[in-house]
């Protein structure tokens, strides 16, 4: 599967644009993607969005970088080298969902399936299967990424969100939850709780 995370100008797809793409190969994790892009014409930029991803109006907009049309391109033609197209991420419905957004408005083919995996839903089965409770909010589950970090005895994620930090961390997250063991070497230092 392809572990993916982006960071983005807004929350919708259609009216927000791709600002980065990060990504990693699960069943070959030395394989990562990471590339930057600006805003299409016309794209939404919301201030809450900046914030949470580091991003300036300006940096989103940047005619230097590569369009968002060019940043999709390049990360098909690297994932379709993947022996397993299936995305998956903390919120893959929300990447997946604006990777095809950008192939469509460029009138370019969608090579990747529809079916995503969903690391909450895994973590919830998996704490369920245990006998605990996943945290709840509002009447709703509460198990963000940085709840699923700690959960399998990683520290939360830094602060801006970065798209290649992400895909990294719910790679580490999946691989602790599959298989009760690290992935990338600099995260075995954080012991697996349950274990």
């Amino acid at each position: 599967m392809i572990v993916v995370d982006i960071e983005t100008s807004g929350v919708d797809p259609i009216k927000n644009s791709i600002l980065s793409i990060g990504a990693v190969d699960f069943l070959d994790p030395s394989r990562q993607f990471y590339e930057e892009c600006r805003v299409f014409e016309g794209a939404h930029i919301s201030e809450e969005s900046l914030k949470i991803n580091g991003y300036t109006k300006e940096g989103a907009g940047d005619s230097k970088k590569q369009t968002d049309k060019e940043i999709v391109e390049h990360f098909l033609a690297w994932a379709l080298k993947s022996s397993d197209h299936t995305t998956a991420g903390q919120n893959p419905s929300f990447d997946r969902d604006f990777l095809k957004a950008t192939v469509e408005r460029y009138h370019l083919n969608w090579p990747l399936t529809h079916r995503t995996i969903d690391l909450h839903s895994i973590c919830y089965f998996h704490m369920k299967r245990k006998g605990i409770e996943p945290p709840m909010e509002k009447n709703r589950s509460a198990l963000n990424l940085d709840a699923i970090l700690v959960y399998v005895g990683m520290p939360e994620e830094g602060k801006p969100h970065v798209a290649i930090n992400g895909a990294k961390l719910e790679a580490e997250v999946f691989s602790r939850l599959f298989y009760e063991k690290s992935l990338f070497p600099e995260y075995k230092n954080f012991k697996i709780p349950w274990i």
